[in-house]
């Protein structure tokens, strides 16, 4: 996050660089660093001649850097964006010879998502040493709520730990479609907002009381009316509460309970950094833990397993979603 705006902040002040790579697994900055350069390296009387936007599926390295060699037109800088540049992983290393000696009047921009450059190659050499690599790196699931926090910061808002978890939980780690929703927040709420799971609930659809913060919660607490409830809703809902998202989110918290059980220092801050969770939901484990040995713990992440099994289709007979997790529910708890 903080590389990403740098990269911007420096061509906001005119550092410029011949070659950008962009690469890695999380499509999220490269999209931002590549359309802050499609929006604001030139100005919209020089972009009919001088911006030029290729898809990698479309054309050859040959054609990109042919294109890279020419001079702008009554501007100070050409721009080349090669989007979907992963599709031209096999005749990337090509793109060396051209950025040994870039043009320095263009500013050639790759879009390499999902994919790297081999360190190890003269190609990625090349391109370091005379314009700019960056990767995009995907962020584990038990970061996306502290990036939540930091983005809203920044916009002037706040928002409270079981609303972060509630998008998190709700849309996974696609940073891309966690941005959508908190601009849809950002845009609907006054400034310096906390926001909360009401929030939430009634701006992007995430039902505040029936979603798997609460399941887990209520698993955890072994609430047994309450459970019962949330999955009779899940079972009306199946759309919004897919069954392997629902085990694979009870699978992560019984393996953190598991390793909670066998830590020697379970003070708050010890046990939120050991598990990769905020101080605010360490509770949750202290209370899980007296409800279920760690023997218990054990045999519940074979139970999942097994669910996950059935739930991809394999040795359930056609079994009902609802069914599978009413089952698995039933022995969790008890």
């Amino acid at each position: 996050m903080n590389e990403a705006a740098q990269i911007i902040n420096d061509i906001k002040n005119g550092t410029i660089k011949p070659i950008y790579f962009l690469m890695g697994e999380e499509p999220y900055y490269i999209d931002r660093i590549s359309e802050y350069i499609e929006n604001n390296v030139l100005d919209e009387s020089e972009k009919g001649f001088n911006q030029m936007v290729m898809y990698g599926r479309d054309v050859a390295i040959e054609e990109i850097v042919a294109a890279a060699k020419r001079f702008p037109m009554m501007a100070e800088y050409q721009v080349i964006i090669v989007k979907e540049a992963q599709d031209l992983s096999r005749t990337i290393d090509k793109i060396e010879a051209y950025a040994n000696q870039p043009q320095p009047t263009t500013v050639l921009v790759f879009n390499y998502k999902y994919k790297k450059l081999d360190k190890r190659k003269k190609a990625y050499k090349a391109i370091a040493k005379n314009g700019l690599i960056f990767e995009s790196a995907k962020l584990y699931e038990n970061q996306v709520a502290d990036w939540i926090r930091k983005v809203l910061g920044n916009k002037r808002f706040n928002i409270e730990p079981k609303a972060a978890q509630m998008l998190v939980e709700f849309l996974g780690t696609d940073l891309s479609k966690i941005s959508n929703e908190l601009n849809k927040l950002v845009s609907i709420l006054p400034a310096e907002t906390i926001i909360n799971p009401t929030h939430i609930e009634e701006n992007i659809g995430i039902s505040k009381d029936f979603n798997n913060f609460e399941l887990r919660k209520a698993v955890g607490q072994k609430e047994i009316v309450k459970a019962n409830r949330i999955i009779n809703y899940f079972a009306q809902n199946p759309k919004n509460n897919p069954l392997v998202m629902t085990i694979s989110l009870l699978n992560s918290f019984f393996t953190q309970l598991l390793l909670y059980h066998g830590l020697k220092d379970k003070s708050k801050g010890s046990v939120a950094k050991a598990l990769g969770v905020n101080p605010y939901f360490v509770d949750d484990y202290v209370t899980a833990a007296k409800n279920y040995p760690m023997r218990k713990v054990s045999q519940i992440i074979g139970l999942l397993r097994d669910a996950d099994v059935k739930s991809k289709g394999v040795g359930a007979n056609a079994l009902p979603q609802a069914d599978i997790l009413k089952e698995l529910l039933f022995k969790i708890l008890h």
